[in-house]
This record gives structure tokens, sequence and C-alpha cells, in this order.
């Protein structure tokens, strides 16, 4: 298993469509031992109501209370994934525990009944959070657990990038540069006053890793400096 679910990060990775994202993704967790998985980017809007956009496989006769947003609210998975970055393993335990047992009552006849959830808060008022779900209890080795943890941690760090770019691209002029969702997290980043050290300790890159993606960004706006190349980007309306 460890060989597949090694090989499973590179089309996620490499996903040039949406379909093709969405697959790599339910490949990936259902080698990791669950059944539906959602995927899901939220954009916050300053001026009104967040943007959802989801992918799942989510089954036909559970997907339209799936997608309830007013469910989804009161959801405690969910409030977990909206604070916090931390990965919450849950059961019908956490249902209980929020006042919450008929709904996890109504999730669990379509298998909904064990998981693990998630969330990146990104830069830009963007978030990427992926859930995974199965009908069998997580294992009782408290080791195989937190690996599966660990897995899914690193599949939403590498499927975050090409889900923004594929799902919820950046707001851009006419004719102007292309930049990678890593390029513009830190001239955002740079345009609040922190050192590349202090951007890589935020995203959990090298300083190494962030002095590329600065240099990238200069070239491709033809500035000389982050700087200069952060304020470029603002003008051209490829940051908000």
């Amino acid at each position: 298993m460890e060989t597949l679910l090694e090989n499973g990060y590179l089309p996620v990775l490499e996903a040039q469509s949406r379909d093709a994202l969405e697959a790599a993704l339910v490949r990936f967790i259902q080698e990791l031992g669950f059944q539906t998985m959602s995927a899901m980017v939220v954009i916050d809007r300053p001026l009104g109501e967040p943007e959802f956009i989801v992918m799942d496989n989510t089954p036909a006769a559970y997907k339209d209370s799936f997608h309830d947003l007013s469910k989804a609210r009161r959801d405690p998975v969910m409030q977990h994934c909206r604070v916090k970055s931390v990965p919450i393993i849950w059961s019908q335990k956490t249902y209980l525990a929020a006042g919450q047992s008929e709904k996890w009552e109504h999730q669990a006849q379509f298998g909904y009944r064990h998981g693990i959830a998630l969330a990146l808060h990104l830069p830009l008022g963007r978030h990427f959070t992926i859930g995974v779900d199965r009908d069998q209890p997580l294992p009782a080795d408290l080791e195989e657990t937190t690996r599966m943890a660990a897995a899914l941690h690193l599949l939403a760090a590498c499927a975050q990038e090409p889900a923004l770019r594929l799902l919820a691209p950046a707001p851009g002029k006419p004719g102007a540069p292309e930049l990678s969702p890593r390029e513009l997290e830190t001239l955002c980043w740079t345009l609040d006053g922190k050192t590349a050290w202090e951007i890589g300790r935020i995203l959990g890159l090298s300083e190494h890793t962030v002095a590329r993606h600065l240099h990238n960004a200069s070239r491709k706006l033809d500035c000389t400096g982050k700087h200069q190349a952060a304020l470029r980007a603002l003008r051209l309306g490829l940051m908000d």
C-alpha cells in the first residue's frame, strides 16, 4: 500500500482538469481505506457570503442533504475545520458531544460513520478542506490512525494548488502574467512585511523555496525585486 500511496500523490499534483483531480483524489483515498471524500475550496467575500466549490463522490441518494449549507453549518466536523488547521478524527461520539446525534444517524445510513477531515487556511481569503469517510471504525492502533491522518494532510498539501488553479483561478486583468498560487501567496505575505524566513514558517516551506517562488514571480512580472513585484501584482489585480 505504501508504494501505491506514494505514487498516488503525483496524479493529484499533475491534474489538468477538475475531473482528473477528482478522480485522482478518489483513487488515493480508496487506497488509504476510505469510501468517500469531499474536497472544497472556500473563497471569502468581504461584501457577501463565502463561495463554496466542492468536488466529491457522495452517493446520489445523499447528495442533496450533503450539500445543504444550513446543515453543514451545524456539522461539528465542518465547524472544527472552519477555525482550525489540525485534522479531526471523528465518529459518532463527535456528533453526540455536539448535540447532533440525529445528523449522524442520518448520514450513517450512507456510510458516513467514521472519518478524518482537515482544512488549510491560505492567504487571499482562500481555504481548502478535505474530508474522508467510511462505514467501519478507524484502526484501534493509534500509530496506524496517525499515519492515515498524516497521509491525508500531505494529500491536502499536494491538492490545494491544483484545486485553486482549476476551481478558483486567481483574478487578473487580460494579458497579465500568470502566477502560481504559491507565487501569489509569497507576494501577499511580502506585502504584509514578512521576510522569506517568516513566510517559510507560515507556509511550511524552506526559506530557499520561498526565495525561489519570489524570484519566479519577480521574473514573470518583469521586476527587479520582491517588493516591486508585490506592488505590481496588486496593481494588475492579481491579488485582492
